[in-house]
């Protein structure tokens, strides 16, 4: 899943790119039955109300909060995108292909939109790799340029929000603080663990609610760089180690931006591209070989915790419980 440095470059690109355009149109393939009535364009009639809302409004600005990218258009909307398990939003040219059916030995066009089209990539080159063809979700603008979603596992979620209501929406009022924040302080950062003081540290640094934006590769990175165990118990360990962890996290998140992201699954930038923090993990899908912390004898091994895995230094990273 894209965390906070993934989501943070996707916006930041964005906001250069489509600022100050204007939307023609917008499309989408998912219809599921396990969203109607909800509030996102997995439901038909809230996608056909939302087209009605955001077509002739112009992108204002592009911002983010925790893992949401938050599109800000002129008709007093946002457009929220959690990119989710597979997601990745790409900019540039596409093309609107329909599909045809026989019936009676003539060709004729299936009407059901979401059987009728597709779409594919025109330029530049680099939005033809196959990991940016699962298109689910298609901006138009009318610069003849688009934004697509492409979702491998459609568990993306796409809605449109009153702005001024923005941040009080079930979306987003439960998120917890932004780490990267210069008003996050070290005291603020063990209040927040403090809410969770029996959790493992872990799958407390990865609780949305708790911080903002911490997933699995950057939560093994923040304590590898700490030299905390995944395992500990957060009120177990000592201040020293707390203090180390917040350093580390602003550092290691600062530099996941500073990289462009992670490209270690499916990640790309609007421009198709790869990020380029998966060259400098020290921990994460690094199981088996020595730990590269100076003057540590360690090994690199993984545990399970829930559906995730840990990476961790055998040596160096403390157990406190």
């Amino acid at each position: 899943m894209p965390e906070l440095p993934e989501v943070h470059t996707t916006a930041s690109m964005l906001h250069t790119l489509i600022v100050g355009h204007t939307i023609s149109d917008i499309w989408t393939d998912y219809a599921s039955p396990y969203h109607r009535g909800k509030d996102n364009i997995k439901d038909p009639t809230f996608f056909r109300a939302m087209k009605k809302l955001v077509i002739q409004s112009t992108v204002v600005s592009v911002h983010r909060r925790a893992k949401n990218v938050l599109i800000e258009l002129s008709s007093g909307h946002t457009l929220l995108v959690h990119m989710k398990m597979t997601g990745h939003l790409l900019y540039g040219t596409y093309q609107r292909n329909a599909k045809f059916k026989v019936q009676n030995a003539k060709v004729t066009h299936v009407k059901k939109p979401s059987d009728s089209e597709s779409w594919r990539a025109v330029a530049p080159e680099i939005l033809k790799d196959p990991f940016n063809q699962f298109l689910h979700f298609v901006i138009s603008f009318e610069n003849g340029k688009h934004l697509a979603l492409s979702d491998m596992r459609k568990f993306a979620k796409v809605t449109l929000i009153n702005t001024k209501t923005l941040y009080a929406s079930e979306h987003l009022k439960h998120t917890g603080p932004e780490p990267l924040e210069k008003t996050f302080s070290f005291a603020d950062f063990a209040a927040r663990l403090a809410i969770a003081s029996r959790g493992k540290i872990k799958q407390v640094l990865m609780d949305p609610y708790i911080i903002a934006g911490i997933g699995n590769i950057y939560s093994d990175e923040i304590l590898w760089a700490a030299g905390v165990h995944p395992l500990s118990t957060v009120s177990k360990i000592p201040l020293s180690s707390l203090k180390k962890m917040f350093r580390s996290m602003k550092e290691v998140l600062a530099k996941g931006i500073d990289f462009g992201g992670d490209s270690t699954s499916d990640y790309r930038n609007p421009l198709g591209e790869h990020g380029k923090f998966h060259y400098h993990h020290k921990a994460y899908r690094e199981t088996g070989k020595k730990c590269p912390k100076k003057g540590c004898t360690g090994t690199i091994s993984k545990i399970k915790m829930n559906s995730r895995h840990a990476h961790f230094c055998s040596k160096h990273q403390t157990l406190y419980n």
